[in-house]
This record gives structure tokens, sequence and C-alpha cells, in this order.
């Protein structure tokens, strides 16, 4: 928290301890009025500060503060008419509001700050043949860089000189690692999984993909802040009218009809603004967007914010990311197809010699496997990147790897069209089989996305780093209307932004994602959903809503809690201004002291949290 803030929050409770001190000494003793004037005086300005502080800044600016122009203008006027006690009561709850608002903010900002920065904290750059360890901020263009195993590509480059296979996952989103030769891209941010690399620098360390990522997230999430909270956008509408009746009601009669009667006619104007105070509108629609975020939270699903409950209702438009999103993001063996041995008897080969490897793929071939490996009997392990892995195996030299590796081998295998990977064997000199592994849709995706197209008529897209096959595959599986593939972060972005320009004022976009690769996606979108369990943090902090289960039928219970959450919000909202309108039509003509107008606003204050605490146990 900033030291401002945390100042502010200082000051606030300061301002707490005082007023009831205040409140006691006046109950306690015998104050005069100037006495119990100087006293709750010092209560206001010192709970008020924040309030004329931001007032001052925003005029200056030259813009009107309705909402902070309204609480000034009716605690002012409760001076005037001597009920000091009850104008520190509304500054205090006023000053809370906001002070909550900034504190939300604030944790927002603090949250970009935190992200997982991949950035590498060296580079190895070649000089006249040496090998030197340097700050990657000091790379220029055309360096040359070497990167080994293990070590995360610094800056965007293209392959020289070697051969390896690169983890793309922080880019791309997608598990299946690829494969790099000579004349390739590399790009920031990856783990060099295999091969020793040789590249010259394409772009500097500012300028490189994980840099521009992190950027385009905050920029995202500053524009995404500006937009107005519902109850502000109503208050500019409210705020004014009540203050131009208020003076309306000071200066004509005594002008006109009451000629003369300027006391009494101040009076009931003043009574008029300080009723007209909206204390009960103020609460009624944040009271129940905190109850459809204590519903959300009971269920699984975090929500940063109310507005964002709001923005749902009006979604028409779903992003999906497809890797760990849509589909499982863990590999499994989908067919296994022998030649000259059993299905099980290939199984177990394949398992025993990549279990030398740190492929994705060796995990998926022992999991399907199933049995303990011995790696005692796998010797003479050769791997070589792009191609895969040779072993001695219980006597027989064995092969597995790529169509590149049987290939050269000249052998003749199957064709294999689906999407997915394949990892052909060959024992000797003779073809022995493949096994075909995919990522597999989750199965709440289908039935989630139905779902939408039904309630909603929802147009839904996915994006993704994926190859053309593989995520058109998925596409029609799950009956998307598009599907974008072979996408860096940016281009997701640059489609993401696309549909955006084409949505009316009424129209939401929901983006969902799970990976680095998607925050600046989350964040730009109208609502950013982020899969909480498996998702990388950056996602998470980028996201305005985390499905904490990971499960995609979290979508459907948060869309049926925004919708009940809005109605609760519609009640609240026209209740509090039918009671304001009656009490302030009772007070013009007299019916409504002060102390019985606030009592009124206790009534319609202790309604709405009933109401909210409906929307708080609800269960989608």
């Amino acid at each position: 928290m900033k030291k401002q803030l945390k100042r502010k929050c200082i000051v606030y409770g300061l301002g707490i301890i005082v007023y009831a001190g205040a409140v006691w000494g006046a109950a306690r003793f015998m104050l005069s009025d100037q006495e119990k004037f100087a006293i709750f005086l010092g209560t206001y300005l010192l709970t008020g500060y924040g309030a004329f502080q931001k007032l001052s800044e925003e005029i200056m600016e030259k813009r009107f503060p309705v909402e902070y122009i309204l609480v000034i203008f009716a605690t002012i006027g409760a001076f005037g008419i001597g009920k000091y006690m009850e104008a520190v009561i509304v500054m205090l709850m006023f000053e809370l509001g906001m002070l909550a608002e900034q504190i939300a903010t604030d944790r927002t900002k603090r949250s970009i700050a935190k992200m997982i920065d991949l950035r590498p904290t060296y580079a190895i750059r070649k000089v006249k043949g040496q090998e030197v360890q340097v700050d990657p901020s000091e790379l220029k263009m055309s360096h040359i860089i070497v990167i080994k195993p293990g070590e995360r590509i610094p800056v965007d480059a293209v392959v020289l000189a070697g051969s390896s296979t690169i983890d793309t996952k922080a880019i791309t989103g997608e598990a299946m690692p690829v494969e790099v030769y000579k004349g390739d891209k590399i790009y920031s941010g990856c783990i060099n999984l295999s091969g020793v690399l040789e590249a010259r620098v394409t772009k500097i360390y500012k300028d490189s993909i994980v840099s521009r990522i992190m950027e385009t997230v905050e920029e995202a999430q500053n524009r995404k802040s500006q937009k107005e909270a519902f109850v502000t956008r109503f208050s500019k509408v409210y705020a004014p009218i009540m203050v131009l009746l208020s003076v309306l009601i000071m200066v004509v009669p005594p002008s006109t009809f009451s000629y003369g009667n300027w006391e009494t006619w101040i009076y009931k104007g003043l009574i008029f603004i300080i009723v007209a105070c909206p204390c009960a509108l103020a609460v009624a629609a944040p009271l129940a967007f905190l109850g459809g975020i204590a519903s959300a939270a009971r269920q699984g699903i975090v929500v940063k914010g109310g507005n964002f409950l709001e923005s749902l209702v009006k979604a028409d438009t779903f992003i999906f990311d497809k890797t760990g999103t849509l589909t499982q993001g863990e590999f499994r063996v989908a067919r296994i197809k022998a030649v000259g041995m059993t299905e099980e008897e290939l199984l177990k080969l394949v398992a025993h010699v990549e279990s030398y490897s740190n492929h994705p793929l060796a995990k998926s071939l022992a999991d399907a496997y199933g049995k303990e490996l011995d790696p005692d009997s796998v010797r003479s392990v050769k791997e070589k990147p792009g191609f895969g892995i040779s072993a001695t195996y219980e006597g027989q030299r064995v092969h597995v790897g790529s169509r590149r590796m049987m290939d050269a081998k000249r052998l003749l295998v199957d064709e294999i069209n689906e999407p997915g990977t394949v990892v052909y064997v060959c024992v000797g000199r003779e073809y022995a089989g493949y096994v075909l592994v995919q990522d597999q849709v989750k199965e709440e995706a289908k039935a989630t996305l139905t779902w939408l197209k039904e309630k909603y008529r929802a147009i839904l897209v996915m994006l993704t780093g994926d190859t053309e096959k593989t995520g058109r595959a998925v596409g029609r599986e799950l009956h998307m209307d598009y599907v974008y593939t072979d996408l860096l972060p940016e281009d997701k972005l640059e489609q993401l932004e696309d549909f955006m320009s084409i949505q009316g004022e009424a129209e939401k976009l929901v983006c969902v994602g799970d990976g680095i690769n998607d925050a600046p996606m989350l964040a730009r979108a109208d609502v950013g959903i982020a899969m909480g369990n498996l998702g990388s943090e950056a996602a998470i902090e980028a996201a305005d809503v985390i499905l904490v289960k990971d499960d995609l039928h979290g979508i459907v219970a948060l869309m049926k809690i925004a919708k009940e959450t809005l109605r609760s919000v519609s009640q609240n909202i026209t209740f509090a201004v039918f009671i304001k309108i009656l009490v302030l039509f009772m007070a013009v003509i007299g019916y409504f002291g002060m102390w019985e107008a606030i009592l009124v606003e206790m009534v319609v204050v202790i309604l709405a949290v009933i109401n909210s605490a409906g929307v708080a146990g609800y269960t989608a």
C-alpha cells in the first residue's frame, strides 16, 4: 500500500476516534454551542480533508465532481443549521466509500507490479570467440548470444547455429515445445530445453516480446480503470438536480409567495439538501455488488469488483484461450498402433526410452504405461533435438521420435492427419508403430459453451498459439464461431481489439485464459476471467475474475450470480429513489424534520442490507 494511502487510512481512523470522543464529550459535559461547533468542526475537517483536496484538484483540472460537491454542500449546510453530529456522520460515510475505492485501485496496481517477470537476469554474449556474461539490457542489435539448455532466452533473436527444442509456454501458452533450427526466430522468455543455440539479436531488451507483454498489461489496466462505476454515473444526474432544487427552495418562496421569510426557507432548503444527501443511494448498489461477490466467493469464484458483474450481464462476445482453458493442457495418449508386437509392449518400450528425456511427452507416456520403470534396462541413450531419442533397451537398439527421424532411416511409416503429436518407433531397422498424443478437451467445455450460446446468444471465439490443424479441430468439436491460430500474445490482443471495435455501447466482451501470454487480453477485455488453479500468476493478477477451481462451469455460475446481483441492485436503487423522493416532498411541506429523515434513511439502508444478503446467500 502506498504511503499516501496508508496515511489517509490513519487519518480516517483517527477521525473516527476523535468523533467518538466528541460525541461522548457533548453528551457528558454541558458544552456551549460554540464549543460543540469547534469540536465537531475539527473532526469534520479531519475526516473531510480528502474530499476537500479531491474537490480542489478536480476544479483545477476544470472538471465538475458532482458527488464531492453534493456531500460538501450538504454537510456545510448541516453545520449552518447546527446539526454538527449529522454533518460529520455523512462525511465519514462518504469518505469510507472513497477510501475503499482507493484501496481497491492501489491493490490492482500492486498486483501488476507483482506479476511474474520472465525476463532473465543475465545473457551470454559471444565476443571474439569468448563467452561473456552480461546484463540483457546491454545487448545491442546484431550481437551474438549463446543460449544453453535450461536457460531462458534473454531477447528476441534468430538462430545462427545449433538446433534445439524450445518451451514456448510463456509466450504462446502451448505446452508442446517447438523445434528450432538455423534461421528460425526465438523469443525472449522462452526456455531452451536441449541443444546449445547461437543466435543473433533482432530486438533489444526493452523491445523484446516479454517486456512488451508486461507493458501492454499495464496500459490495458490503466485504460479500463477509467471506466465509471454505476453509482458514479447515476450521481452525475442526481446530484446537480438535488443541488438546484435545494437552492430554489431557499430562494424562490421568500422572493415570491412567502416574501421576506428567508430564515424559514433557508432552513427548509438545508433540510432538503441533507435529506437529499445520497447515503442510502451510495450503499444501495455497493451492498448488492458485495453480496454478489460474496456469493461468487462461496462457489470458488473470485470477483475483483462489482462493476465486472454489471459488465457480465451485458456480455455478448466470449474469447477463449485453448490450452489450459478449453483443453486440459496435459497430454494424453490417444491411440497406439503396434507392428510386430502388442500395444502394451510398444508402450512399455517407448516409456522406458523416453524416461531419459525432459520433454513433456515423456511424462504422458510414462503415465499411460502406468507401471514402474526400470532405468537400468536402458543404456547408451542419445538424444538429437528435432529428431528424437535412440537407446539400447533389453539388448535392442530402439529409436523413438519424429517423422524426421524415420525419414532419416528411410522407413515407411503411417501417415497421421489427426491433430496431436505422433511419436514413431523403430527397433533396429524395423518399423514398430506409433503413439498418438493429444491434449484433451475439458469435459465441461462443450456444456458451458452451449449454455452461453443458448442463454446469451454469445459469439464464441478461440485464440491460440497452436497450429492451425490442432486449433481448428478443437474449434470444430466445441462449435466455436471463430478460430484464430498461430498467434503470439500481441496478435491475440490485436484480434481482441478488432472485436471490441465493432461492439456497441451496451455490448461487453469477456476473455478467458490461463497463461502469461493471455495477460494482455485479460487486462484489456471488459471482463477478464483467469483459470486460478493451473493458471499463471500473471494471468491471475491481470484478470478481473478468477475461477479458483479451474472449472469452466464456474462461468455459468458467474453469469447467474451477475444477473441476480443486478436484479438486487435495481431493486435497491428503485426503492431508495422512491423513498428519497417521498421524504424530500414531506420535508419541503414541513411534515419531516431532520431526525425523521435520518431515521427513514437508516431504514432504507437496513432494507438494502437485507435484500443484498439474499444475493450473498444465492447459489447458482
